[in-house]
């Protein structure tokens, strides 16, 4: 196919740091167009989910809660790393009950993305826990600490609008499930 963009030929590879929730790596790569040999450095992470909790009454369970990298405390939705030896979907349900105290009868994939192609090689996926319900105490571990929002789902827009809602991956989470109803 003509608009096909050919891979680069990965010459060598190197691990230069391990920072727990990613590994940093040194690539030397050669363009199919140049042959010239460049210098690439991507982030190594696990895949990660996120998870739209819709209660029965119409609310998402939403967190609050502070993030180290924007300095700033944020409105999203429930979410995190899957665990090695986990699936997606149990990473969703965990998640889903350690950050919210809540639970859903099921989760189902809504659709996945890719962070950022450019640094990352990970996936993001959306999970939908339809009739979701309080069952437990939020179960906070390590460094994190969140407080449950119920957002009524007619108000998610407008507050993605008003900058209320600014994660990337928690907008695109909304587009997944606009996108199945």
């Amino acid at each position: 196919m003509p608009d096909d963009v050919p891979p680069w030929e990965l010459l060598r590879s190197e691990q230069l740091e391990d920072a727990r929730v990613f590994r940093l790596r040194r690539d030397l790569a050669r363009s199919p167009r140049s042959g010239r040999e460049h210098t690439f450095f991507t982030l190594e992470a696990p895949d990660w989910v996120n998870v739209v909790p819709l209660t029965a009454d119409g609310h998402v369970v939403m967190v609050r809660q502070f993030r180290h990298g924007s300095r700033e405390t944020t409105l999203e939705i429930p979410g995190g790393m899957v665990d090695p030896g986990e699936s997606p979907a149990e990473a969703a349900a965990r998640e889903l009950l350690e950050e919210t105290g809540y639970a859903a009868p099921a989760v189902s994939l809504l659709g996945s993305v890719n962070p950022n192609p450019a640094l990352f090689g990970n996936a993001c996926s959306t999970w939908l826990a339809a009739g979701a319900e309080r069952v437990a105490p939020i179960r906070n571990e390590g460094g994190e600490e969140t407080r449950v929002v119920l957002v009524p789902l007619a108000e998610i827009p407008d507050r993605m609008r008003s900058g209320e809602i600014t994660h990337a991956l928690v907008i695109a989470a909304f587009h997944w499930y606009g996108l199945s109803v």
